[in-house]
């Protein structure tokens, strides 16, 4: 199976995991990777709902920093609910595909611009990973209405507004992406 067909699959089966009618506003793409090491790359997939937002809306500093900073998500938008990327199936199709590409490289070799490949790779993934959720109908099937998928990298935080854009129809990051530096 390959590695993006994998992701979608799993990513799937959390979201179907998820409250249906537990307020959620958005699905969370938190991406990161073992030790910050592109070859190890995964996504945790959570959510956050009106009411974590309602309650940080005390501390951040306005009403788009309560709703859409991954700095004020709660544990299952931060963390997410399951990490995806890493697990077995997840490691081995990576690897084996990134080999393929030849983007991949040992400890020992000059990574040159692989690294930056294989991030973005990645990135590609992720957001063709949170279309499938919305054109397969998974997210609307299990809450109930279409909800926008966040995209964040939390060492790359400009990354962003694009990944997001590039993940969700236009009209359910029109919000979101009022605050988009670019």
């Amino acid at each position: 199976m390959a590695f993006r067909e994998h992701m979608e699959r799993v990513a799937g089966e959390v979201v179907g995991g998820f409250p249906a009618d537990g307020g959620i506003y958005a699905v969370t793409f938190r991406i990161d990777s073992v030790d910050q090491d592109p070859r190890f790359p995964y996504v945790a997939i959570g959510y956050t709902t009106e009411a974590d937002a309602a309650e940080a809306t005390e501390k951040a500093s306005d009403s788009w920093e309560a709703r859409w900073s991954y700095a004020f998500f709660p544990e299952t938008g931060l963390e997410g609910v399951r990490v995806v990327g890493r697990d077995p199936d997840g490691a081995e199709s990576h690897r084996r595909e990134a080999e393929s590409r030849g983007i991949w490289y040992e400890d020992d070799d000059e990574p040159h611009d692989r690294d930056e490949r294989l991030v973005e790779w990645f990135y590609e993934v992720c957001v063709e990973t949170a279309r499938h959720l919305h054109e397969s109908g998974r997210i609307v099937q299990v809450l109930g209405r279409p909800v926008p998928v966040i995209l964040y990298d939390m060492f790359d935080p400009d990354a962003m507004f694009r990944l997001t854009s590039d993940a969700n129809p236009a009209a359910l990051v029109t919000e979101f992406m009022t605050e988009d530096p670019g």
